[in-house]
């Protein structure tokens, strides 16, 4: 039943819903961006120059850093529910960025549609947010806050 602002928040089996999708997505992330994380500047570089899809051929380390944060970082803060909106608009443009890359490159649907479906997942929960099961609201600068 949604409450007085229209949302589900109130709702245990949304609630819940949310708590699987967060640990399960974060889980994954975790371990697919640890490597890069831990990859160092060369592993950075190579990731970071997919922004030259984009035309954006500067600072390609930073870049690829930016994604391996999102992805190890993000996938922590979703597996606890901490930051969860932040990290999740961060894990979206980095799924933005692969979709682009892999259809620069033709890969076909069948590749193309991973990291779409992914960022669409991150879109939707930066707009729900981690909901009442994530450490965010326990934590009381962050409970109530859009970010949680």
């Amino acid at each position: 039943m949604p409450d007085v602002n229209g949302s589900l928040s109130g709702s245990k089996s949304a609630n819940v819903g949310l708590l699987i999708l967060r640990v399960g997505i974060g889980a994954v992330f975790v371990v697919h961006g640890v490597p890069k994380l831990l990859g160092g500047p060369a592993k950075w570089e190579e990731l970071g120059g997919a922004m030259g899809v984009f035309g954006i051929t500067f600072a390609p380390v930073f870049w690829g850093l930016m994604c391996a944060i999102a992805e190890a970082v993000g996938g922590l803060a979703l597996v606890l529910g901490l930051l969860v909106r932040p990290f999740a608009i961060m894990m979206c443009i980095t799924m933005v960025v692969a979709t682009a890359l892999l259809i620069s490159l033709d890969k076909g649907w069948g590749m193309v549609a991973h990291p779409l479906s992914l960022g669409i997942v991150f879109l939707a929960l930066a707009f729900t947010g981690g909901g009442r099961l994530a450490l965010g609201t326990l934590v009381t600068p962050l409970a109530g806050r859009w970010y949680r």
